[in-house]
């Protein structure tokens, strides 16, 4: 009992996003039975307010023969059972709209709370729940004694609210067997009408606490300690420390291809040493592409590199400086650099031809 209380007290922090998705799937979701009672509620009102009128019209015809010809109905042997069930059945005739237009209101209240959900975690037989001691707990549990008390207050509360709507006319009751049987029926029709917006109007204010309720209590229930956070973190996103070695193996995966595509290039920028930037040009290409980037030690290996396999290297300070900012390998060089690089390969070009001599590493002249 002491770890339990430990490690509830452990669970401040709330619950994530992830946390809410499982619960959802599960078929754990914030939601009140009271909003449900009062869609229906609202259902029936609207139903009765436009087919109250049919409704009662279809009650009285399947009753009127019990009160105008009581003595036509036999009550001997299996005649009662029948003149009970023809009764019963014309009765359920005429609500049954009504009792359509609450089972859509019951839905529509589900589907408002949490949109539409579909789960069979509740249908998959658990048999713990078949323990006499689970079930005893349950049933005395603080949840399920305040869950009876509470259902008990509203019932108080709706019932005394009903009262005072009804105390004035209850002294009018005694009256009703004097009057025609359609008669009766609208001053019921009257009747059932105010109840019923009292009921609404009650039930609009326990349903609306006791959602804000339920809410507070679901998020409670999913709430996480800050290591449950932690691990759920590193399966969603990764182990850091995995992570961080994934990168760093990529990072030198990407650095011994750049390197192996150096004698390939066509011309290396430099700073002179704080940055290098390779780029290769050929006829298939439509722009010039990096090929490799670096800076510092990685820019100094770029540059023994070239030199090694005989690479023009050309110094161009801002040049360099703006393509290691701007560019990422295997890319082409960006438009607004079309012209600084298209300078710097024409140099090179006509250094290989030895059309206009330059010695190595001399910055090219920008064209006037």
């Amino acid at each position: 009992m002491a770890e339990e209380a430990e490690d509830e007290s452990s669970k401040t922090e709330e619950p994530t996003g992830k946390r809410l998705e499982e619960a959802r799937e599960k078929g754990q979701v914030a939601a009140t039975r009271e909003l449900n009672h009062w869609m229906m509620f609202m259902g029936a009102t609207l139903g009765f307010t436009f087919m109250g009128q049919a409704i009662w019209r279809g009650l009285t015809d399947s009753m009127r023969p019990f009160f105008e010809r009581p003595h036509a109905f036999s009550v001997e042997g299996g005649g009662l059972q029948l003149v009970l069930t023809y009764g019963i059945f014309e009765a359920l005739k005429s609500i049954l709209p009504l009792l359509a237009i609450m089972m859509v209101a019951a839905a529509a209240a589900q589907i408002l709370q949490n949109g539409f959900l579909v789960s069979t975690e509740p249908l998959i037989p658990k048999f713990s729940k078949l323990s006499p001691v689970t079930g005893f707990k349950r049933l005395f549990s603080f949840n399920s004694v305040f869950e009876f008390l509470k259902g008990l207050i509203k019932i108080s509360i709706v019932s005394t609210a009903c009262w005072m709507a009804l105390r004035s006319e209850l002294t009018s009751l005694p009256s009703y067997v004097e009057l025609d049987l359609a008669d009766v029926g609208r001053a019921m029709m009257a009747l059932a009408m105010k109840v019923m917006v009292t009921v609404i109007a009650v039930m609009t204010l326990i349903a609306g606490l006791d959602y804000l309720y339920q809410r507070f209590q679901h998020y409670k229930r999913l709430r996480m300690s800050k290591q449950e956070i932690k691990d759920e973190y590193k399966q969603s996103e990764g182990d850091p420390v995995v992570k961080g070695r994934i990168k760093q193996l990529r990072m030198e995966r990407a650095r011994r291809r750049m390197m192996t595509a150096i004698p390939k290039a066509t011309v290396v920028v430099t700073n002179p040493t704080h940055f290098a930037v390779a780029l290769r040009y050929d006829d298939s290409t439509p722009a010039p592409i990096c090929v490799a980037k670096g800076a510092d030690l990685v820019a100094l290996k770029i540059r023994e590199i070239a030199t090694e396999n005989e690479v023009p290297i050309v110094e161009n300070r801002p040049l360099a400086r703006a393509l290691y900012a701007s560019v990422e390998l295997d890319d082409e060089v960006p438009p607004e650099h079309y012209k600084a690089v298209a300078e710097v390969i024409s140099y090179v070009m006509n250094l290989k031809k030895k059309i206009a001599p330059v010695g190595r590493g001399e910055a090219p002249r920008p064209a006037r």
